[in-house]
């Protein structure tokens, strides 16, 4: 699964390439603003995606000295890229299309239609390419990818509708209108990342029922220092400090394995016994109280 993520994002990122060069030049020879900012787009998702690329498999590497957590962040850093370099692109297209309302240009229909076609057929095997996969990055190269299918299918819908009516606005008002909803998905990408990035509590656990669980386990008087991250979006971990009654060291298990059932395969436990002192400044009276408060 792993290497296939990596061999569709190269591919995605050699037909991205290509594509956005012999867009260049068709936009330039029909004088459509829709298609030269798409190649820019198309350019900026070449360059994002090899980024992604890249980083993608750096995620990959074992842990190491440097990074005793691992790579898997490296994974995020290109998705955040990936999303700024869209969030830039679509601010540039709703520029150069709104200068078009300005200053309108003679555009060549024919040609419009031509490189439309073209561009649906590829960006659609592209899409088609990157659909599989398990990252964010990969989640938001595919949305590069669809986005680019969406933008060609409205591009043709345009360059006919003006071929037809002869009115040139078409090409801006489309090219304002794919930029929108470019902009608005790479935002919301965005904020995911940064929340993981603030190491935020992942949305779907609730700390407090998870604690309620581990509470019921036998023999464990209380649970603190409770601290639950997701590394890269979809693994997660969790650090926590058990006060026994009496040390057992099958406790520890039970509380892997309940933490398992929420979906949390790596957990780091310190095990205290009941007239031990945490070393972390906390009072037995404490017992039960909450340590932290769950933020949404």
């Amino acid at each position: 699964m792993k290497n296939k993520t990596e061999k569709n994002i190269l591919i995605a990122f050699m037909l991205n390439l290509g594509f956005s060069i012999f867009e260049i030049v068709g936009g330039l020879f029909t004088g459509s603003v829709a298609i030269i900012s798409d190649s820019v787009h198309d350019f900026g998702d070449a360059l994002s995606i090899g980024i992604s690329y890249i980083l993608e498999r750096k995620s990959k590497k074992k842990r190491d000295l440097k990074h005793t957590n691992g790579y898997l962040r490296y994974s995020l850093l290109g998705s955040i890229i990936t999303t700024i370099i869209l969030i830039v692109g679509s601010i540039f297209v709703i520029y150069e299309s709104i200068n078009r309302f300005i200053n309108p240009v003679e555009i060549n229909y024919d040609g419009m239609i031509f490189l439309a076609v073209i561009g649906v057929v590829i960006n659609f095997i592209a899409s088609y390419v990157t659909k599989e996969g398990d990252s964010l990055n990969q989640k938001s190269v595919n949305l590069h990818m669809l986005e680019d299918v969406l933008g060609w299918v409205v591009v043709l819908i345009g360059s006919i509708l003006m071929k037809w009516t002869d009115i040139s606005i078409i090409d801006s008002i489309l090219s304002i209108g794919v930029a929108l909803f470019i902009f608005i998905h790479a935002f919301k990408n965005l904020i995911v990342v940064i929340d993981i990035f603030l190491e935020k509590t992942p949305k779907n656990i609730n700390v407090k029922e998870i604690k309620k669980h581990l509470l019921n386990i036998d023999g464990v008087k209380d649970i603190h220092h409770m601290h639950i991250r997701s590394i890269d979006g979809y693994k997660l971990s969790a650090t926590l400090h058990a006060v026994l009654k009496k040390y057992n060291k099958e406790i520890k298990e039970q509380i892997k394995d309940e933490l398992k059932e929420f979906g949390i395969d790596h957990s780091t436990i310190e095990l205290e016994e009941l007239n031990e002192d945490c070393t972390d400044e906390c009072e037995l009276e404490n017992v039960n109280t909450h340590h932290y408060h769950h933020h949404h």
